[in-house]
């Protein structure tokens, strides 16, 4: 139906490509800190990916330490760093190929009284960013965020889309705790060009595989059917045990490939 892809970080090696391509993954989000960008090495990456088949579908701009990087920030050195910063990246990673760059339109925590201003600054840094990525071939995708952070629902969203018409969407299933997956793909529509798929509880994000939460996984293929969606089924899950659910083992590769193929075939996807 998708094609399955995992946003991957810090340790890819051809060990990990390796192991991408045998268990099916044909796409990759590269999603690295500030501090590991440093070293990383694209050309290298970009090799790897042209030897075993695998897409280099997105890059996760960084998004920490949230009191260095933030292009909501009312501080404008602050500000501007951040706008340098993912400068910097979408000039290196469009180098290899890369034309989907996921944001997130805010740090956090924001409050009310603040967040006229945030949303402001954020929109001004968007729009120029947007700018910025069309000269290398490239978009922004702004990614839905939960708790007070900017974009945390559809209307926001929206609003936020209406800085620049280049800017697009990353929608996030496991992050709206203010909307419902099933609305935000309605209003949003067509800007999702890619996806960060994970399950939730509805109280926080989790980044639990697919029918470890509560998301009714049937609506969202229908709403994707509905937009014309035709990307990348981007799972973003750590293969680690994580603390808030028991699970018998560590995650491997070929789990998402499994858990995507129940979800496409409607079936309850088998738990761990």
């Amino acid at each position: 139906m998708y094609k399955v892809g995992c946003s991957c970080g810090r340790g890819i090696s051809e060990e990990t490509f390796q192991m991408l391509k045998a268990s099916g993954i044909e796409a990759i989000e590269l999603s690295l800190s500030h501090e590991a960008l440093k070293t990383f090495d694209y050309k290298e990456v970009a090799r790897l990916s042209k030897l075993y088949g695998i897409e280099l579908w997105s890059f996760h701009l960084p998004f920490l330490p949230f009191a260095e990087i933030d292009i909501s920030s009312t501080n404008e050195e602050i500000r501007r760093f951040s706008l340098d910063l993912c400068k910097e990246y979408i000039e290196k990673a469009t180098e290899i190929g890369v034309d989907k760059f996921v944001i997130h339109p805010s740090a956090e925590p924001i409050s009310p009284e603040e967040r006229p201003q945030r949303l402001e600054a954020s929109k001004k840094s968007l729009g120029e960013l947007a700018d910025f990525a069309q000269l290398y071939g490239a978009v922004i995708a702004v990614e839905d965020l939960p708790r007070t952070c900017l974009g945390n629902c559809a209307d926001e969203m929206l609003e936020i889309l209406e800085t620049n018409d280049k800017l697009r969407v990353c929608f996030d299933t496991n992050h709206l705790l203010k909307d419902t997956n099933g609305n935000f793909l309605k209003k949003v529509g067509d800007k999702i060009i890619t996806l960060h798929i994970s399950d939730y509880d509805f109280v926080d994000e989790k980044h639990w595989l697919p029918g470890e939460g509560k998301i009714d996984w049937a609506e969202i293929l229908e709403g994707l059917k509905n937009i014309g969606y035709n990307g990348v089924w981007m799972y973003e899950v750590g293969l680690g045990k994580p603390k808030t659910l028991t699970r018998s083992r560590n995650l491997n590769f070929d789990d998402f490939v499994k858990n995507a193929k129940a979800v496409f075939e409607g079936k309850e996807p088998e738990r761990i």
